[in-house]
């Protein structure tokens, strides 16, 4: 089955009982029995739900994986993940990562004895020396969020083959319409499913991805004993956001190559970061491992932080808020929102300076997006 078929397919059991073409919204607690320990594999909802199952079929079968958890949110998708592991025990993180991904590792996790060392995973010769024999996890986000720098992914995985390690990719700039962390030998893919894969802003969910038995077991033991689950209602949304994921993504790639050029020729902009480009770092890494360049673009002005508080409230079509993937286009300032939770001075060292502007482009008509940015600066 092709990816555009699965998105609308993949996963899905025909539903019994009426022949619903949606899988039924089953917003219930728990299911009756028929005598003690006998039912049809529904006993209570944390544990199982058969909504939140449509949803991770689906996501297991766009990942090319075996299994897919469903979380309440990302971060509670990556709390399971750091669950596996053991006071003592080293994580190797990229240095340019979510804000709430680094306040997690940085001021929960670290507080029940986990090492994290943040370091730029583009340098795969200096991230290898960084491993010990406490090192058990590689975290990447590829792109990048808020840089959109380029991880190599194959190149990573034969590292932590190497050593032994766990590689868990966060895949929610890309999707798995973009790229496929899975096929590159990556062991768990996670996503923030309230970006893209929902698509419209009005959901909070994370999703994880796996082939392993053994560690499908225990992520699925976290999930239930710590119960950060998501509601039915929440997995039907997510599902119906899917289904047309790959038109989504579509335009947003087309419209973001456009703004990508378009802003990189404004004589008010200083640099902008988008893989598309043949001078950005890893371009050719995007080539191989990505099917186009996703629709996320930051930049930095020629201006200080009042520029660009007046450019970020001048936008009309654009909105000024947090979060990125859905069909409306957002701007972000990263170092006063998104990315605020990380020290100025680590903020600095990897470029989320004062003056650097999140996009996140949506499906809008291109001629509207590029009037507005234009105004905006302006």
């Amino acid at each position: 089955m092709k990816f555009n078929t699965k998105t609308i397919h993949g996963g899905q059991i025909k539903e019994k009982a009426y022949g619903a073409v949606m899988p039924p919204i089953y917003q219930t607690s728990t299911y009756s029995q028929e005598s003690p320990g006998e039912h049809n594999g529904y006993e209570y909802s944390r544990t199982q739900n058969p909504t939140r199952h449509a949803l991770e079929r689906s996501i297991a079968s766009l990942e090319n994986a075996k299994y897919g958890l469903a979380f309440s949110s990302g971060l509670s998708a990556i709390d399971a993940i750091m669950k596996l592991f053991l006071p003592g025990d080293e994580i190797i993180s990229t240095n340019d990562l979510y804000g709430g991904s680094y306040r997690l590792f940085d001021k929960v996790f670290k507080k029940f004895g986990l090492k994290f060392i943040f370091t730029d995973l583009r340098n795969l010769n200096e991230t290898e020396k960084l491993i010990s024999s406490k090192t058990k996890l590689i975290w990447v986000e590829t792109p990048t969020n808020p840089m959109i720098n380029i991880v190599d992914i194959d190149g990573l995985s034969k590292i932590c083959k190497t050593h032994n390690l766990l590689l868990a990719v966060d895949n929610t700039f890309s999707t798995p319409f973009l790229q496929k962390p899975l096929d590159l030998g990556a062991d768990i893919v996670m996503h923030s499913a309230t970006k893209f894969l929902a698509g419209h802003s009005d959901v909070i969910l994370g999703l994880l991805a796996l082939s392993n038995d053994e560690l499908a077991e225990k992520l699925f033991f976290m999930q239930n004993s710590s119960g950060a689950i998501c509601g039915p209602m929440d997995s039907f949304l997510t599902l119906r956001g899917i289904k047309t994921l790959h038109v989504r993504m579509q335009r947003h790639c087309e419209n973001a190559r456009l703004i990508a050029n378009h802003l990189k020729k404004h004589d008010k902009v200083d640099n902008v970061y988008w893989p598309g480009f043949e001078n950005h770092p890893n371009h050719n890494v995007a080539k191989s491992q990505m099917n186009d360049f996703g629709g996320m673009i930051s930049f930095t002005v020629k201006g200080n932080f009042d520029l660009v508080k007046k450019i970020t409230s001048s936008f009309k079509v654009f909105t000024l808020a947090e979060s990125l993937g859905g069909v409306e286009s957002l701007v972000n300032h990263p170092a006063t929102m998104t990315h605020a939770s990380i020290p100025k001075e680590e903020r600095d060292k990897i470029g989320i300076t004062d003056n650097l502007i999140r996009l996140s482009v949506g499906i809008e008509d291109i001629s509207d997006l590029v009037n507005d940015v234009e105004q905006a600066i302006n």
